[in-house]
Parts: structure tokens; sequence; C-alpha cells
């Protein structure tokens, strides 16, 4: 497929951070479950990936969503969500941009919705208010109190917890969690991701650990707990991370130290806010959930001249 015809995009973000919602314009990728389609997608139009996010029309930070045909007939939308660097199964704050972009669009009214995600069907809230609540992937945490030894930074303990993505998160960060320190902390994370590679720490099933997520206390009092969150690549989500969100839950959970229903204010790296909570779940798992805004910024048609040499985005 080459990158010819006008793609049309739909901006927007999400306590900070950006979601580009393909609206019309990607690949044909086919019928079956949204998780074989994403694989379709991988395999034969990732030059659409990261065309569409990568520079020059996108950067690091942004997270795509591709609308697709739901498999079932009870879902409002399907999507398959994706960054510079690949592809992410579950997106909390890319969902709450989704069902926003979906009522700029009016298709979608306030309400209880289905969205397909390739790692399971999540429900999504819009509340008269604009607010959505995501009601996450079931949630836990895989191992606790994992010791891995990280160059430059001596030995570092964190938990193994899958929110959507798989996280490794540790309570003791290297510098105060501020958007000024953000190149301290992208080092420190991008280290320690990279240690757990070497030292053949996983999630599930030898599943690679993406995430890194910083804990410390709220700067506000009003909130529970502040993070920074390594992405996929190396960037860093501005947004509370609504997966980082749901899996440091399920280790609260596990912990006893959050009850179901009980609210949990998870502050991110610029101050603002998801509200989450949990419902008991089956085999020691938890259903999350996360609520958040998310604001429209723009709609456009991204455009793909045949002699553009970087028509297929700039991969660093």
């Amino acid at each position: 497929m080459e990158l010819r015809e006008p793609v049309h995009v739909i901006d927007s973000h999400t306590e900070g951070e950006p979601t580009r919602v393909v609206i019309s314009g990607g690949p044909d990728l086919g019928s079956g479950s949204i998780h074989e389609r994403m694989q379709r997608f991988c395999k034969q139009f990732d030059h659409f990936r990261s065309g569409i996010v990568c520079e020059p029309r996108g950067s690091e930070v942004v997270v795509g969503a591709l609308l697709l045909d739901p498999v079932q007939p009870d879902s409002s939308a399907a999507v398959i969500f994706f960054n510079d660097v690949g592809y992410l199964g579950m997106c909390g704050h890319g969902t709450i941009g989704v069902l926003t972009t979906l009522a700029h669009l009016g298709r979608v009214a306030p309400g209880l919705h289905r969205i397909e995600t390739p790692v399971g069907t999540v429900e999504a809230t819009l509340h008269e208010d604009g607010s959505v609540t995501v009601e996450n992937v079931p949630s836990y945490r895989y191992r606790t109190k994992v010791e891995v030894e990280v160059p430059g930074y001596g030995p570092v303990t964190g938990d193994v917890a899958w929110g959507g993505n798989w996280f490794f998160l540790v309570a003791d960060p290297p510098c105060e969690l501020t958007a000024a320190n953000r190149i301290e902390l992208i080092a420190a994370s991008t280290s320690i991701r990279a240690a757990l590679h070497a030292n053949g720490v996983t999630g599930r099933d030898g599943a690679y650990i993406d995430h890194v997520e910083f804990f410390s206390e709220a700067k506000d009092q009003e909130n529970s707990s502040r993070n920074f969150v390594l992405c996929p690549g190396a960037s860093f989500d501005r947004s509370p991370c609504g997966t980082g969100t749901s899996a440091k839950m399920a280790c609260l959970y596990d912990d006893g130290k959050l009850a179901p229903g009980t609210t949990w204010k998870q502050e991110g790296i610029l101050g603002t806010v998801f509200q989450g909570s949990v419902r008991e779940g089956s085999d020691g798992q938890v259903n999350p959930s996360i609520r958040g805004h998310a604001w429209v910024t723009g709609e456009s048609k991204l455009l793909f001249a045949v002699d553009d040499p970087f028509s297929r985005g700039i991969k660093f």
C-alpha cells in the first residue's frame, strides 16, 4: 500500500498525552479478530504506522489509533493503537481520546460503549460533562520485589504487572518526578528496561516489558500518588497513563492497600489526574476503571507525495 491518498485524522490530547485517530484512508486489514488484524497491520502495512505518527507528520509522543469495523454487533468501535516504534495492546488515554473523537464526529452519545482492542473488549462510558470512564482489561501483579542490577544505577527493585501492557513499577525514583527532570528520568528508565531484557526478566509467557513506571508522593495532597511512565521507545507519557494506573492499582489491591470501589487519584508528570478504582475479578485479578478528560485539538488530512523521501516517516 503506497500512501498516495489523503488520510483523514483527528487529533486530541487526554490530560496532556496526544492521540491521533485515523478516521479514513487506512489500509484494508480484511476480516478476523482485532488481534489478527493487528498482526496483518504489523506485517504488511507497518509503513502506514510510521508514516502517521513519526516525523515529519508526527513525533515520538503521538499515539495513533486506527479505527476499524468491530466484530461484535453491540460494539461501538474497534481500534488498534500504535506509536513511533510499534503497537500497543491497549491504551487507556487513547481509548478516552477515541471515544471523545467519536463524540466530536456525532457517532456516539453519552452512555456506555464497547470498544474492541487487540487484548480484549473494554467498556467506556461517555459522561455528560465530557469525561470518559474506561473499564480496562483485567489486570494483575505477575511478580513482586524483583531486583535487577542496572549499570550506572546499581540494584533496582520493582514489581512486574499487567494493565493492558507490561510494566515494571519502581517506588524509588532516581530524582524528583517533574517535567524538568525528564531527561534524567528517561535515561534511568531506559537503562532499567534494558537491564530487565538483559537479565531475562519478562512478563507472563516471556512477554517483553516495554513500560517502566516510577512513583512518588503526589504534589497535590488531594491526589494519591505521582508517576512517570516510560513508553515503548524513548518517549514518556504526559498523562498519568491509564494502563500504568491499572497496573499500579492491581499491585495495591494485591498488597491489601486498595479496597474495591475506593477512588485512587493518579497524578501524572504534568500534574493532571486520572481517577481510578478496581472491582474484584477472578484468579486474583482486578477490573480497573480509569476516568479522565480528552480535548479535540485538530482535524486534518495528512498528505503523502509519491516522491517524498519521508512519506513513510523518519525512523531514528
